[in-house]
């Protein structure tokens, strides 16, 4: 039977991608058993499904591979690259929401992918000042301007390969950035051009996008796997990626690099090696972190 991936769910009904024939889309049913299993396909899901009717391109889904990550809001899965845009200004950079989802990345196995858009509004160097911050993770940064096109090009070179969603908060230009690559870089050929039809962005669903040279985008009315609340405090440094040449050499075993003298990353802030703020932030969201961790575990 062949296997496929889920673009879109809607009212019990499932676009499947064959992956064999990338001009054929089925719509497809589930089996009883998955409902009884309490297991609900999702967007980004590869299956393996029968095909009922050829001349249709009608089929049923008979079984979902395992899941390399899923979320709830919004309900996808098998998210292998998240795509975390700020703007230079308008409105003003939330790093606390991007080290958030830089973390909640790292949780469950997604490259993050930093995006600064805007950068035509940066009179006063914003740019160079949100770079220094988040070069030492060593994820791919991208910076955005509506009046390169090079830009934009150099952005759809990080996305071959990869199932992308994108964050952010509200007005840093998302919407923007998604129209561009629907406009330029999407796969629309066969099926895929009578059965997934979009318009200018106007998200209402979940829903995947093939891109011309591979990989895949994902349009979601929201994205919301910033929630850190399982995250161990006690492993927090662990998901600082430009913390890792200092773990292990503080004086003090399980040093928690915020009162401890002896703080081997306290020492590379103090060098002006790690950003002061993005440290700040570290130790603001250790004490959330330690502060739930005592309230779920409290005799």
């Amino acid at each position: 039977m062949p296997e496929g991936i889920i673009l879109k769910g809607v009212g019990g009904f499932y676009e499947v991608l064959d992956e064999n024939d990338l001009q054929s889309i089925y719509t497809c049913k589930v089996r009883g058993v998955f409902r009884k299993n309490e297991l609900t396909p999702l967007p980004g899901d590869r299956v393996v499904f029968k095909i009922l009717d050829e001349k249709k391109k009608e089929g049923h889904i008979e079984k979902i591979a395992d899941r390399r990550n899923s979320f709830i809001r919004p309900p996808v899965a098998n998210i292998d690259q998240l795509a975390i845009v700020m703007a230079v200004n308008s409105p003003e950079p939330d790093l606390m929401l991007v080290d958030k989802l830089i973390i909640s990345c790292q949780a469950k196995d997604i490259r993050p992918l930093i995006i600064i858009n805007k950068t035509d509004l940066d009179e006063g160097g914003s740019v160079d000042e949100l770079r220094k911050i988040y070069e030492p993770t060593g994820f791919p940064i991208i910076m955005l301007s509506k009046f390169l096109k090079e830009s934009y090009d150099k952005l759809h070179q990080e996305l071959i390969g990869y199932t992308t969603a994108f964050a952010g908060q509200s007005g840093v230009g998302k919407s923007t950035i998604l129209n561009m690559i629907m406009d330029n870089w999407l796969m629309e050929t066969g099926d895929v051009s009578e059965k997934i039809k979009r318009g200018k962005h106007t998200t209402r669903h979940v829903q995947l996008f093939r891109l011309d040279n591979g990989g895949f985008i994902l349009d979601t009315p929201g994205f919301s796997s910033y929630s850190l609340s399982e995250i161990n405090h006690q492993e927090l440094d662990s998901y600082y990626p430009d913390f890792k040449d200092c773990l292990g050499l503080c004086r003090f075993k399980g040093c928690s690099h915020r009162n401890e003298p002896g703080c081997a990353v306290k020492e590379l802030c103090s060098q002006g090696k790690l950003d002061k703020g993005r440290y700040n932030r570290y130790v603001e969201l250790y004490g959330e972190l330690k502060e739930i961790y005592d309230n779920r575990y409290r005799r």
